[in-house]
């Protein structure tokens, strides 16, 4: 495996963004797959365990419901915190060092809760706005709560320079790399498998460590093709959907949208991202009311997701039906306080 920008260049040491393009850097997978999923991580010495499970699916048909909050802080995120926190728990010397994450709620969550048990101090920079159900969540896992005023960009600036490490769950690789194992274990849930993957875009890990899993598992010849993956963003919050779409987004726009973990209005790893919808799916925008009634469907059917998972199966109502399709659901509906 190695370290790579998105434009090529080399990772010389641990930095963030390229020294020479300025572009985020991902981890390229150049060894086959193994059965053993963890051992699709070889730079992983030592994992820190909260109990992780496979997620369960449930559906049939032509519809299937990948249910991945079933996991240790309730959001798929764990899958992401869990391989960030062993990469850097192997790396540094944990006792009194602080780590630093930006969040509006679920990663700051799990980064707590996974960042406690390797023995870090964790300090969750969220802003004024966040949703108050996962604040709860973050002070029980012990973390220190920053509410910093102004957009989520300036959230960021203000972690960024905090002093530690800055423990960001979009711009280190080894979070969004976590995220591989959704589609492994995808693969082997299915005999056959799903046409098309739904999932909710915001910053851009589920798509692009999704898409990075399905290409390990492509390049290996354990699957013949990427299953087509359909991106769902708000209206109101469609940066993606409105570059893929040809369609106005103002970026600068104050707008607030129920699927509260949709919120990234100016993505820094949106190039990545056009570049994997563009070429392996569609973006697919619901408004307001479609995402509140397909919360309140899902429900009914003894589904509780928060606002923000139910964006895929408005989505989905919305388009043409064909083939295999699966949802992923990241986050649990005890999440929403309304």
């Amino acid at each position: 495996m190695k370290y790579l920008c998105f434009n090529g260049h080399d990772r010389k040491n641990n930095e963030l963004f390229c020294n020479v393009c300025g572009s985020p850097f991902e981890i390229i997978v150049d060894e086959k797959y193994h059965d053993k999923i963890l051992d699709n991580y070889p730079y992983i010495k030592k994992w820190i365990n909260l109990g992780e499970v496979t997620t369960p699916v449930i559906g049939n048909g032509d519809l299937y419901f990948k249910l991945d909050y079933y996991s240790p802080t309730f959001s798929y995120k764990d899958r992401g915190s869990r391989t960030l926190i062993s990469y850097l728990a192997s790396r540094y010397d944990n006792h009194n060092l602080s780590i630093n994450e930006d969040s509006s709620g679920n990663a700051g969550a799990s980064i707590a809760a996974y960042g406690h048990m390797a023995g870090f101090n964790v300090n969750i920079f969220v802003p004024e706005t966040a949703n108050a159900m996962k604040l709860g969540q973050i002070k029980l896992y012990g973390a220190n709560i920053i509410k910093v005023k102004g957009s989520r960009d300036e959230v960021q600036n203000v972690a960024m320079k905090y002093d530690g490490i800055y423990a960001s769950h979009v711009l280190n690789p080894e979070f969004r790399d976590g995220i591989r194992t959704l589609a492994y274990e995808i693969f082997n849930q299915f005999e056959h498998m799903p046409d098309r993957v739904f999932i909710p875009v915001s910053a851009g890990t589920l798509l692009s460590g999704l898409f990075s899993g399905f290409k390990h598992l492509l390049d290996s010849g354990e699957i013949n093709k990427i299953p087509e993956i359909i991106g769902v963003q708000p209206e109101i919050i469609s940066p993606l959907c409105s570059q893929i779409n040809g369609t106005l987004f103002d970026e600068n726009n104050d707008k607030s949208s129920v699927a509260d973990a949709l919120v990234s209005k100016k993505p820094v790893l949106i190039k990545k991202m056009y570049d994997i919808i563009k070429n392996y799916g569609r973006c697919v925008t619901v408004s307001e009311n479609e995402i509140i009634t397909a919360r309140g469907d899902l429900a009914l059917s003894g589904i509780l997701t928060e606002y923000s998972s139910a964006t895929v199966y408005a989505a989905y109502k919305k388009l043409r039906k064909h083939g295999k399709n699966l949802l992923i659901l990241t986050g649990n509906g005890l999440k929403t306080n309304y």
